[in-house]
């Protein structure tokens, strides 16, 4: 029961740190962008303390910061184990297969969202467009987040849930971090692909012991979406059956070609990914 609760506490205390940590930043960045405009100290104070300025510099800059202070606490405490072992056992063929699974995802994800007919908020939806249509805000999308939601979600909430289910099966405390993943995204159209995606990091991580293959995997899926917004903006708002020129079935033959990566690659992975508990004998 004491390891239960002693689970529950640490958990919390990340969340509630991961999202003081975005909180702070947005408030940082918002009063360093009216000290730049010419406001003195204190009126800057109260002006950052009541407004939150979301133009995209500041959504850029504020999304950036928190991500690199989120990866010096969490990796400065000692919260995610940082260890060069995995790299060094040159796991090249077996990322290779972590890149084509998540390029498999992507349009099956894509599919299922539409399904649920569920818009994202606006607030959540204006932050996104703001990075992906910033060069800069790649930085953000293709590199800080994945690391910095890899070393939160995987590196300490998975860990911390793994030494309290050792008894049980290891998909019990990779479903619950996938849970609390797909709920810290904070609404109901982006929760679900959050959650299967979660599975999937999961899975990865408890295999290999690293979240190496998970930043690869959240690298890959993040980077795909901000190359076709900039490639092809035109195709943000439309579905995909608008997409493929109103041809249902070629969705239907997207979704099956998509499926011929995603399983093989499933199946390499299988064979690929040892569990830890092998590589550490």
């Amino acid at each position: 029961m004491k390891t239960i609760f002693r689970t529950v506490l640490d958990i919390v205390w990340y969340l509630v740190l991961f999202v003081l940590i975005q909180l702070i930043a947005m408030k940082v960045v918002n009063l360093g962008t009216l000290l730049v405009h010419g406001m003195d100290f204190q009126e800057a104070l109260r002006h950052a303390a009541k407004h939150a300025m979301l133009s995209t510099t500041t959504i850029i800059l504020s999304s950036g910061l928190s991500s690199a202070l989120t990866m010096l606490i969490f990796g400065g405490f000692k919260w995610v184990p940082l260890s060069r072992s995995y790299v060094q056992s040159r796991p090249w063929g077996t990322l290779f297969w972590v890149v084509l699974l998540s390029l498999g995802t992507l349009i099956p994800s894509t599919w299922m969202i539409e399904q649920l007919e569920i818009d994202v908020p606006s607030g959540v939806e204006r932050m996104l467009m703001a990075l992906l249509g910033s060069p800069w805000g790649y930085l953000v999308v293709g590199v800080l987040t994945p690391i910095a939601e890899e070393m939160v979600f995987r590196g300490a909430i998975l860990r911390t849930l793994r030494k309290s289910f050792q008894q049980t099966t290891a998909w019990i405390p990779i479903a619950l971090s996938a849970l609390i993943f797909g709920l810290a995204h904070g609404n109901f159209a982006q929760f679900p692909h959050a959650f299967l995606m979660g599975l999937l990091l999961g899975w990865m991580y408890v295999r290999t012991n690293s979240i190496i293959p998970g930043v690869v995997f959240h690298w890959i899926n993040n980077s795909s979406v901000f190359i076709l917004y900039n490639v092809m903006p035109q195709t943000a708002n439309l579905r995909l059956v608008e997409i493929f020129g109103g041809s249902q079935r070629a969705v239907w033959l997207s979704l099956l070609f998509s499926l011929c990566i995603f399983l093989p690659s499933l199946f390499q992975l299988q064979r690929r990914l040892h569990p830890a508990e092998e590589k550490l004998k």
